[in-house]
């Protein structure tokens, strides 16, 4: 949810920077996950100025270009090369100067710099109104009519919207907060500010029009519904300081009275509807259900059948609108709508969820009905957009406020008890402070005792409605930050026990990874079943398969995290995106004979190029070692040495490699086979590793334990060794290991080969030996006893030969 700061300042004296107001409402509930820059148009204009062209002329040696001098402000005038057919002598223009940024409406942004064009010297540049980002018009330069000064900035002629964005990551219960006023609530109490909210406008009849009667069938789930009806309106683009609100929000402008509509839904947190009211059958709306499988064409066109349990807003002919979700077809606002109908209720959450549920839709309304509006805001609202209608679109109100509220919602009563604050609290705080608090968020405290009170809560505070409730809303404001620890606070235990993190361990990991330039993926725990079906890799059989499934291609919950994962690469490839190094930590799923199977694994993906070409060197497309090293250093990482490392030639690889830990397996990885990249579309080479993530938390050891770098030089040594083809590397790894003893650092492999300077089923290894003593320099008969010892380990053990 975006919160615009220039608008909470409307609502509430703030002096506090954007960075304070977060770290405020962070501390409150409200978390805070960005600020964003705001900026109605692109560069602020800096470095645009106005000017005057004092000269005109043809350029001497290009035909569609003219040589103009400009008056900037400047000691001496600026002469600039201008190629746009309409410049001329005495107009007041809109200049770059040099050293200012240009973002225009299409391509990338560039720096205005002094240069020669055709010859001539030209010192910035006569804008048109898409060079500047104001439009899309090229057809020649701004010419404007203005009496400001030569030099004066661009941006006193053209105001510039600047302001900060607050993004909040708002959890369920918080629908109270789902807006501005909502925002600047939680503000009042915690700045101890006065919060200024507009009068309720005075609305009366200015002219004749339809009269629209309305009927509640369903109270219950509508509880409260109210309209009013609005003529003569003119259907034009909204002002610019409504089209830059909606822009800081993230939603894009499209006419003053659906965009009014908009603001009072981010403003108030009131979602409108506003209906044709040409279109409006016999001039009567009715709200009931329609009976189950009636079919409605909503607003984007898609014909939908209703479940039966979905409030609608209906005229005699049908369904008009889905109650607090979605508008209908025929009935929203076009250019050519004079009288509309504007609605402004109260639904009830539980019949708007099951609703947009149903068909799948969540709007900005549908997000703020599920979890509870105000039920007292109705009214008020739709007299605000009244106003706004009258000066914004001309419109003129023709019919009186219909207000059907058969029930009105009262506020909750809570007992709450002192002692209990304190309690759960874990300090003091004085009755006096608890109640300052409250009333600060329009919580009333009545029948005051020694040790405790009843509170009235406003409806609109839906997750206000127990006495931990208000006990929490007490310790938000006070500050979780001043409950102090206790100084007699202490633990009893008889040995230590280490608990690992989880959630730690696996941020950690995933900042290494994002660090090496892998991107984390998330995909949906739901897959095809003809993935186990046809792949030869997973078995059928163990499928979870899914009672109530959406579509076939949900039916099933995965058994691996390699064809969701192959479909992120295919989506992105399929949009030349074909570089790729991702990474997912998921669960997976399998039926057992005792019931249900689920575990936590880590997939790890290459495609593509390692990196990519340049003037150096061609690309480097990954390779098996890529993914190797990465799956190294995640080990390395938790402290785990895996024990047997075996080929594998079997679905889902082409060839690669299990690493064991134990009996178990730890991780596998390899090139990922056709035919499985087939069944998930992906053209071109994957390399896959899965990781088994519940096996890695449970072997993860503690910290690793450094020591002191040696004072003493580090010796190398090379071997060639001639081997059967079969030996792998980890074999010869482990010989020497145990020959080498505490004096052997390290190994290295740095020539592989394999041809006919050597026998058939041979193959010849290069291998480096870094030896160190920690307490002495390393003698030549030190060193040498431990290559003979290496020499003779080799022959011995794996029949080596030593190539001299």
């Amino acid at each position: 949810m975006k919160i615009s700061i220039n608008r909470l300042k409307k609502y509430i004296p703030l002096t506090e920077s954007p960075e304070e107001i977060a770290a405020l409402l962070t501390r409150s509930g409200l978390e805070v996950e960005g600020i964003e820059e705001f900026v109605s148009v692109p560069g602020a204009l800096e470095g645009i100025v106005i000017g005057e062209v004092l000269t005109c002329e043809k350029h001497p040696d290009a035909d569609k270009l003219s040589l103009t001098t400009v008056d900037i402000g400047a000691e001496e005038p600026s002469q600039i090369v201008c190629g746009a057919p309409n410049v001329a002598k005495g107009q007041k223009v809109l200049v770059a100067t040099v050293g200012a940024t240009l973002y225009p409406t299409e391509g990338d942004s560039f720096q205005i710099k002094k240069a020669k064009i055709r010859g001539q010297v030209s010192e910035g540049m006569i804008c048109a109104e898409d060079e500047l980002g104001l439009g899309n018009s090229h057809a020649g330069i701004m010419v404007l009519d203005t009496d400001l000064p030569n030099g004066a900035p661009a941006s006193e002629l053209i105001p510039v919207t600047q302001d900060q964005v607050l993004e909040i990551g708002l959890t369920p219960n918080r629908a109270d907060a789902a807006s501005h006023l909502g925002v600047a609530r939680d503000l009042k109490a915690l700045l101890g500010k006065d919060l200024s909210i507009d009068p309720e406008p005075e609305i009366k009849i200015e002219a004749a029009g339809p009269k629209i009667s309305v009927e509640v069938e369903n109270s219950e789930d509508c509880p409260r519904y109210a309209g009013i009806t609005i003529t003569d309106l003119q259907i034009a683009p909204s002002p610019q300081w409504l089209q830059d609100f909606l822009r800081a929000l993230g939603l894009e402008p499209i006419n003053n009275v659906v965009d009014i509509t908009n603001f009072i839904l981010h403003d108030l947190g009131q979602p409108l509807h506003a209906f044709d009211a040409d279109q409006i059958s016999e001039g009567k709306i009715i709200v009931k259900k329609l009976p189950k499988d009636s079919k409605f064409i909503t607003l984007d066109e898609k014909e939908r059948k209703l479940s039966g349990e979905e409030l609608m807003i209906c005229d005699p002919n049908g369904g008009m609108c889905i109650a607090g979700i979605f508008g209908g077809k025929n009935s929203g606002v076009s250019e050519n709508t004079k009288t509309i109908f504007l609605e402004s209720a109260y639904f009830s959450p539980d019949v708007t969820r099951k609703g947009a549920q149903f068909h799948g839709l969540k709007t900005d309304a549908s997000f703020r009905f599920e979890r509870g509006t105000d039920p007292n805001m109705p009214v008020y609202a739709l007299k605000q957009a009244v106003k706004l209608l009258q000066e914004i679109a001309g419109g003129k109100v023709c019919s009186e406020i219909v207000d059907i509220y058969p029930n009105p919602i009262q506020d909750f009563e809570v007992e709450v008890d002192y002692g209990h604050i304190n309690r759960l609290i874990g300090k003091r705080i004085e009755p006096t402070e608890v109640k300052s608090i409250l009333e600060s968020l329009d919580i009333k405290v009545v029948d005051e005792s020694e040790t405790g009170f009843r509170a009235l809560v406003k409806p609109y505070r839906v997750d206000v409605t127990r006495e931990a409730d208000i006990i929490e809303e007490v310790l938000r404001i006070h500050g979780f930050h001043q409950v102090e620890l206790s100084e007699n606070l202490k633990t009893d235990y008889l040995a230590e026990h280490p608990v690992k993190d989880l959630n730690k361990l696996q941020y950690r990991l995933s900042e290494i990874l994002s660090g090496q330039g892998y991107f984390e993926i998330i995909t949906n725990s739901l897959t095809k079943p003809s993935y186990a079906e046809k792949s030869g890799y997973l078995d059928p059989n163990l499928n979870v398969e899914i009672y109530n499934k959406l579509s076939e291609d949900l039916g099933v919950m995965r058994q691996s995290l390699l064809f969701s994962g192959l479909e992120v690469l295919a989506h992105n490839i399929n949009r030349r995106q074909t570089d790729l190094k991702c990474f997912e930590f998921g669960t997976v799923y399998q039926k057992t004979q005792d019931g249900y199977k689920e575990s936590r694994k880590l997939g790890i993906f290459h495609s593509g190029n390692s990196s990519s070409e340049s003037w150096l060197k061609p690309a480097v497309p990954f390779g098996f070692a890529d993914l190797y090293t990465t799956v190294e250093k995640i080990l390395e990482k938790l402290n785990i040495e895996p024990g047997e490392i075996s080929m594998v030639e079997k679905a889902p690889f082409t060839y690669g490699l299990t690493l064991g830990l134990g009996e178990k397996e730890i991780a596998s990885l390899g090139l990922v086979d056709e035919k499985i990249l087939k069944l998930a579309e992906v053209r071109q080479e994957v390399w896959y590793a899965e990781l088994n993530w519940d096996l890695l938390c449970k072997k993860a050891g503690g910290l690793k334990r450094y020591q002191e770098i040696s004072k003493f030089p580090e010796v190398r040594r090379d071997l060639s060794l001639v081997i059967d083809k079969a030996l792998t590397y980890d074999q010869v790894k482990s010989v020497a290991l145990k020959a080498g003893g505490k004096l052997l650092r390290r190994i290295g492999v740095f020539d592989v080969y394999q041809g006919d300077k050597i026998d058939a089923g041979k193959k010849a290894y290069a291998l480096s030996f870094h030896l160190q003593d920690q307490e002495n320099t390393l003698t030549d008969k030190v060193i040498d006893k431990t290559m003979s010892k290496l020499i003779q380990a080799f022959q011995n053990e794996v029949g080596a030969v030593i190539r001299t």
